[in-house]
This record gives C-alpha cells, structure tokens and sequence, in this order.
C-alpha cells in the first residue's frame, strides 16, 4: 500500500513536473524569439540618438560659420574700403599694413587713449576731403584722416587725427615685435641706444637738446625706420611726443601740447599727422624718404669748401673757461705746431670776442688780430669765428637791440622786455628774434664788417639747442617749436659761410656740417661719438662734424645741466691709449677735429701712429668720401653708414652698432673699450682684403677673437666680385 500511495503520488508529481517544464520552456522560447527584435529596438533608439546629437550640432556649426562668415564678409568689405594692404578696424582700430605679398609688416592700435564706448561712423559730407581720403569720426571725441599715395614699388600712407574734445591726447602704437623687425630713427637718445626697439622710455617732446638731460640730442629728425622696409615721417606742425615701452613693446606716437616745446598751440586742439612708406628695400625706402637734392644753388667756393672739410682737419684753438685764456700768441703757437699734422680750419671760439654777442674783437688781447689772421692764410689755414645768436646783457649791442626790438620777449609782456637766458660763459643773455624781418639784416651786416676787416672766411654759428632759448620765449611770428628757431636762423646765414651748425632739424644746406654733441674725454665719450656719426646718418644728415679728438671737455661727475651751461674749458690731456684709438675713428670719419696734437704727447708711439693714420686717410679714406659725395648730396645717403645700409636682408648687420662702412667699400671696425686688443667683426658678403696684414677674408661671416694690436684699426676694403679666394 506504501508503494502504491508512493506510486501514485509519483506520477501525478511527475505530471506536474512536466507541465512546469513545458510552461518554462514555451515560455523561454518566446523570450529568445522575442530578444532579436528587442536587441533591433534598442539599436534604432540608439541610433536615433546619435542622429539627434549630430543634428544639433550641425546646427551649432552652420551657425557659426554663418556667423564667422558675416564678420569676414564686414572685415573684407571694411578693409577693401581702406586701400591695398591696409587691414582696419574701426571698432578696435587694431592697424595693419600688408607687404606685397600680404604678409604682415607693421601692426599697432591706433587711438589709443580713445576708449570703446563710442562706435565711430563715416564722417559728415562737410568734414570729407576731395583727396580720396577716408573720413572716419568717433562722435564728439576725434576724427581721423586715412589717404593712399601708390608710388610704384613704394606704398605710403597719410594718417592725420583731429582731436575734438579737449584733454584728448591722439595716440597711436605699434607693435616692437622682433618679427617686425628693429626700428631706428630719432637721433641721439638718453640712452645711447643703437635701435629704438631697445630703448625704453616715457613720452617726452621730440625736440633738440642735451641728450645729458634732454631724452634726444642736438641733431632731430621726424623720420623713422623699420629694417622690414617700413618707414615713418611726422608733419613738422604735430606737437610730437615720443614713448617707446619695452614692458609692452609698443613705440607710440602722440600729439600734446606743453608749456615750453609745444607752447604755440597752432591748431584749437592737439593733430597727429604723419605718413608711413613701406617697400621690399630697407635701404631704397631710406633713399626715397630722405632724397633731396643738395646741389640746387651749391656754388662753386662752396664745393671747394666742402672738399676741403673732407680733405684737410679742423683745428679747435685750445682755450680754459675763461676768455683770458685765448689771444693771439696762443693762436700762432698753436698754428705752428698744427702745421706738421696739415693744414685745415682754425677754429677760435666765443672768446675773440670781449661779450657774447659783441660782434667785434677783442682789442685788448687781440690788438693785430688782422695781421694774425694774415699770417695764418699765407701758412695756408682758414679762419673759423663762432658766432651765437646770443647777445650777453654786458655788451653794449644789447641795449641796441632792445632799443630796435630785435630780442625774442617775455611771453605774456609788452615787447619791450626782453626774454633772458644763460649760455656758457654769459650768465644772462638776450636771443635775436630771427622772424623780426629787422634782424637779420642788423646780423649780417656785422658779419660782413668782420669778414671784410679780418678777411675772415667762414663761421661756426653756436646755436646751443632748443632748450636754450628762453624759457617763456615769445617770437614777433609764431613758432611751431623751437627746433622752428634753429631752422630758420641756419637758413638766413646760408650765404654767410657757415662751415657747421651746434643743432639741427633739417640738413642744412652744403657746405654745412652738422656738428656732433660735445663728447666727455672717456671712453664713454669715443662710443658716444661714433654712436652720434651713425645715427645721425641714418636720420639724413650725410655731413657730420664728429667732436673733438680725445674729446671736447671733461668731467668726472654726473651732468645735472646741460652741458651749454657751463663754460668748460679744453679738457687735460687726455691717456694715451684713448687718444691713439679715438684717432683712428677719426680718421674714418667724414671730417676730422683736432685740439689737443699728438706732438703733446712727446711719444713715439703716438707720432708714429698719428702719421700712418694721417697716410691712410690721405690715400685711402679720402678717395672713398669724395666718391660717394654725389650720392650724398643727391639720395640723402651718408659717407659714414651703418652696417645695415650695405645689406638691409642680412640679420647680422642690423644688430652691430660698433662697426661702420665709408661708402660701401671699406667696413671698420674699431676699439672702443680700455685695455681691448681683440674683438668679434662681421663682414657682409663678398670678398673683403684685411687692412691690417693684407690677406683675403670671405664675407658673410663672424671673426671671433679678431686680434688688433694699440697702434692698429680693423679696416677692410671690398674687393671685386670676381676675386677668386
């Protein structure tokens, strides 16, 4: 019975179990034949996602482009709207010129202290010009000028802003980007620096002065030059100022008035106006911007005049602070010792007069003065006076000039009360008003008076520089600065026979030098002087009167004045070594200047180097500035030039400062550091035959450890093309 019960509950357990199994089976089999379609499902949702992501952002991207697309399409237009290579835009007024294969060659914010608060727009017809330019205002705030000049090979383009509200400075500054090359221009600075892209000052009136004291030198220029083939010229009427920042590589120019360089406000509110060239050429843009010729009126006396600049020295008389110092005996002795070195110029200082501004000897220590000046042109020398436009308040000229209204006066004053200022040896001094139409007729009689008297030939006019005039100077016609003054004083003597000027701000006209600043007797002074010779050059000045052999004076402090202040007498003699090498800079120079002799020094070192140096300017280097005297007078080129001038594509010759060539055939490179006998030289290409022991050097190379001994200078003179090395 136990079995049967165990049986029979067996088997219905046994039907259950394969009911269950049928159920879990069916059941399985629907869900395998049911996952393909649920894998497909899951597919296709995850497909659809991924078509709605790419979707979306195929969207963002369309918007984009479509966005991207309408600001090329405005910046395209609005640069079309500007000239050729011109990239500009108004809102930002970011400033871009191309070159001719549109790369970029200047770059830079124009506006600057504009702000971005204003939108700018087309200017109103009444404030368009005829001349093609684009007018673009920012309402109320300034205005700017845009015009094109297409000139062949050379691009130039004129920017003039117009301040429209007062307090507004116009600003612009571009980029010092080493990709962008080095800018040079500007003359002498404070800082003595070889190219402005290394400078690093504040803003400061582009004006002649004592680069002592003053940011610039005696020599100015408002002209500029990129090594890229970018070049700048600034209108003579803009109240420039200068800055060039180095922590933000930016060199800017700004239009402000002030209350001495710029006093004379010559519009309502402050103009910037200036124009920049570009080309492929560095050196073809220098001769387009400084080309002028300067044969037109050159007489025949005056050409030889010039020549004998180049060809014979200038022999400063020596002389203390004191006039006492100089009379006729010192002149003739002088003279005697001169005249185994050459002959030349003697040049007698302010002192042959009693007061600055007499115009007339001194009778009491020049009392044969005539028969002196005799002597010396039948020993074959020409006689130099320097004369100033200063008349000191102690010579009897000046209460007539006062009387006839001839001084600059007193701003603010009647013009009966004369201006006064200080000038070397005169503690106070009246200043000719040269836009009197009365003065200069008054001055040139007296010139005359001397030269017919004294046979005197010619005359070094003392200018001092722009911050000698008086502080609160006021002219009979307005000034457009005092730079203004210089100009216009240089050019009213031209006929006079002025053999060189103390300052300029335009290249008087040949044969008129313009002279180097006085050089302290260090070595300071040697590299400042070759440092003045080059960028003077640079800036157009192709006839350059370097200071004093040795240097023009000496003194061992700091200068808190300008050197014009002081009435400083000829420096002791100066050591040595100094001497031998400033002589053999100077004797590469495109004149030479002599005060202290090397018969001084009573050394056969220094005698027998004074005459091989004398040997090498007569056969080599005088050839060489006679040579290129023509391109001089007709291109603006100087005898004495950068590297850079010779090869402008050539790296290296933009970064050497301490070398220099004579035309373009003779590369020198000089001591100008205590103790030196070696030195690196770069020659540029070609093939160039050693001064010094005569072999062949090949070009395009540094000369590391270069070995030049006390009583030798590196000099080297090209060879032709077709010299086999």
């Amino acid at each position: 019975m136990l079995a049967s019960d165990f049986d029979s509950h067996s088997l219905a357990s046994n039907q259950a179990s394969i009911t269950s199994v049928n159920s879990l089976a069916s059941l399985l089999r629907e869900k395998m034949q049911a996952f393909p379609q649920l894998i497909r499902k899951k597919k296709r949702e995850t497909k659809d996602y991924k078509i709605k992501i790419f979707v979306i952002i195929m969207f963002f991207i369309i918007i984009f482009l479509i966005g991207y697309a309408y600001v090329a399409y405005h910046q395209q237009v609005l640069t079309r709207s500007y000239f050729q290579k011109i990239k500009f835009n108004s809102h930002d007024r970011i400033f871009r010129i191309l070159s001719h294969e549109d790369k970029e060659v200047i770059s830079g914010q124009l506006g600057v202290t504009l702000g971005f608060d204003t939108a700018p727009f087309h200017c109103l017809e009444e404030q368009r010009r005829s001349d093609g330019s684009v007018c673009i205002e920012w309402n109320g705030i300034a205005r700017l000028h845009l015009n094109f000049e297409d000139k062949g090979v050379f691009r130039c383009y004129t920017l003039q802003w117009q301040a429209l509200t007062p307090g507004l400075l116009p600003t612009d500054c571009y980029e010092l980007k080493r990709d962008n090359g080095l800018w040079f221009g500007g003359g002498v600075t404070k800082g003595q620096e070889w190219s402005l892209s290394y400078a690093n000052f504040d803003f400061a009136p582009y004006a002649s002065g004592d680069s002592k004291v003053h940011q610039f030198g005696n020599g100015v220029k408002r002209y500029f030059i990129n090594s890229i083939g970018v070049a700048m010229q600034v209108n003579e009427r803009t109240p420039l100022q200068l800055g060039v920042n180095r922590t933000e590589n930016r060199f800017c120019l700004r239009a402000a008035n002030d209350e001495f360089t710029f006093v004379n406000r010559l519009t309502p509110l402050p103009q910037l106006d200036y124009r920049i060239c570009t080309t492929e050429d560095m050196r073809s843009l220098h001769m387009l911007m400084t080309q002028q010729s300067l044969w037109d009126g050159l007489k025949e006396q005056e050409f030889k005049v010039l020549h004998s600049l180049l060809e014979e020295p200038v022999w400063r008389i020596p002389h203390a602070e004191t006039p006492e110092s100089l009379n006729e005996s010192a002149i003739c002795d002088y003279s005697e010792s001169a005249i185994a070195m050459g002959l030349g110029h003697i040049l007698i200082n302010e002192f042959w007069q009693e007061n600055i501004g007499d115009f007339t000897v001194d009778k009491t220590r020049f009392p044969t003065m005539k028969d002196t000046i005799d002597v010396l042109h039948r020993r074959g020398f020409k006689v130099v006076l320097t004369i100033q436009p200063f008349i000191s308040t102690d010579s009897a000229n000046f209460k007539d000039a006062v009387r006839r209204k001839l001084l600059i006066y007193e701003r603010h004053s009647e013009r009966s009360i004369p201006a006064l200022t200080r000038y070397k040896s005169s503690s106070s001094a009246g200043v000719l008003d040269i836009t009197n139409n009365a003065s200069v007729p008054w001055l040139l009689e007296k010139l005359q008076r001397l030269r017919d008297e004294y046979g005197v030939q010619s005359f070094y006019l003392d200018l001092g520089t722009g911050y000698n005039l008086p502080h609160y100077y006021q002219c009979r016609q307005t000034l457009d600065n005092p730079d203004t003054y210089a100009r216009l004083f240089t050019e009213s003597l031209e006929g006079a026979g002025l053999m060189a000027v103390s300052t300029a701000s335009v290249v008087p006209k040949p044969p008129t030098f313009l002279s180097t600043p006085p050089a302290n007797a260090t070595w300071e002074g040697l590299r400042e002087t070759l440092a003045a010779v080059l960028n003077y050059g640079v800036i157009g000045y192709p006839f350059v009167l370097p200071g004093v052999i040795g240097g023009d004076y000496l003194l061992q402090r700091p200068l808190s004045k300008m050197v014009s202040f002081y009435s400083l007498g000829q420096p002791p003699l100066p050591d040595p070594e100094l001497f031998i090498r400033w002589l053999q800079l100077a004797t590469f120079m495109p004149a030479m200047q002599f005060s202290h002799l090397p018969s001084e020094y009573r050394n056969d070192l220094v005698t027998r180097v004074a005459q091989e140096l004398k040997d090498v300017r007569q056969t080599v280097v005088i050839a060489l500035l006679k040579k290129y005297l023509n391109p001089s007078m007709n291109e603006g080129l100087p005898l004495v030039r950068p590297l850079w001038m010779m090869d402008p594509h050539d790296p290296a010759c933009l970064i050497v400062s301490d070398e220099f060539s004579v035309g373009e055939e003779l590369i020198v490179a000089p001591i100008l550091h205590a103790g030196r006998e070696e030195r690196e030289v770069y020659l540029p290409q070609g093939v160039w035959k050693d001064g010094i022991d005569g072999s062949l050097r090949k070009g395009s190379r540094w000369m590391h450890g270069y070995r030049v001994p006390k009583d030798k200078i590196a000099y080297f003179r090209k060879m032709p093309d077709n010299t086999r090395f």
